[in-house]
């Protein structure tokens, strides 16, 4: 059975007093260190120090949401897969729809992110989703295999190993509109397909995580899908009983 992973990513929410009002919450949750279901959260880069010094002897483990595509230099602004090493991260979200939007980051870049994330120790959590325009134009299929393969086709395969992989369709995502499970299903087959493509046992190996609209209202029977590994969760992940909630429907799911 493939370990599960509930991710929580706070993007750009959160200060000082709430944030370690929440780091606190979670430390003193009861999460147990079951190799079935692991907890992560990723908080801003300003928090990273604070969430190392409240989570580090809890099961809870830490990511950054985003790492520079090269390893050292004039980046003015970029933080080094390095640097999130210093602070004990173990995993770090690269391709978020955010990020692709945003800031128009393309698969070369991507590609290089993933590699420094490895080279460091650090897990990828690579990001596929296709918007509501395109989702509504019957592309699903399209985009999530030439997001895969832009990006797997750049790198060695092996590299590909220690990484997650998040389907966020955007059109879910902060809506508050999820996906049917039977929906998320055939996507996560489809990309477990496509990633068998350049590695059959990889695939079968791989996490595949759903990241839209999460919340514990809907999280049970998303994760009753066989092929959902885990969630990627933004807003709900905000709040402590809400994650915590989504967690433990995760981890009732895994026996």
């Amino acid at each position: 059975m493939r370990t599960k992973y509930i991710i929580g990513n706070w993007k750009m929410h959160g200060d000082k007093s709430s944030t370690q009002v929440l780091l606190t919450q979670l430390s003193q949750a009861h999460i147990s260190r079951s190799t079935r279901v692991h907890m992560v959260v990723c908080p801003p880069f300003v928090f990273l120090e604070p969430t190392q010094k409240a989570l580090l002897d809890s099961a809870i483990a830490w990511g950054a949401q985003n790492v520079c595509s090269e390893p050292i230099g004039a980046y003015t602004g970029e933080i080094s897969a390095s640097m999130l090493q210093a602070f004990g991260c173990q995993y770090v979200l690269i391709g978020h729809s955010e990020r692709r939007i945003l800031y128009h980051e393309d698969a070369e870049q991507l590609a290089k992110k993933i590699e420094q994330a490895v080279a460091c120790g650090i897990r990828p959590v690579f990001c596929v989703g296709e918007t509501l325009q395109q989702y509504q134009a019957g592309e699903t299929q399209a985009v999530l295999t030439q997001q895969i393969q832009d990006v797997l086709k750049k790198l060695d395969p092996i590299l590909f190993q220690t990484a997650l992989l998040a389907y966020e369709p955007v059109w879910a995502i902060g809506s508050g509109i999820s996906a049917r499970p039977e929906q998320v299903q055939a996507v996560h087959q489809f990309l477990r397909q496509q990633v068998a493509f350049y590695d059959v046992a990889l695939a079968q190996e791989l996490a595949i995580l759903y990241g839209g609209s999460v919340k514990a209202a809907n999280a049970r029977a998303l994760f009753s899908a066989p092929d959902v590994d885990g969630a990627l969760v933004g807003g709900a992940s905000l709040v402590a009983s809400e994650f915590l909630q989504i967690y433990e429907q995760c981890l009732s799911t895994s026996v």
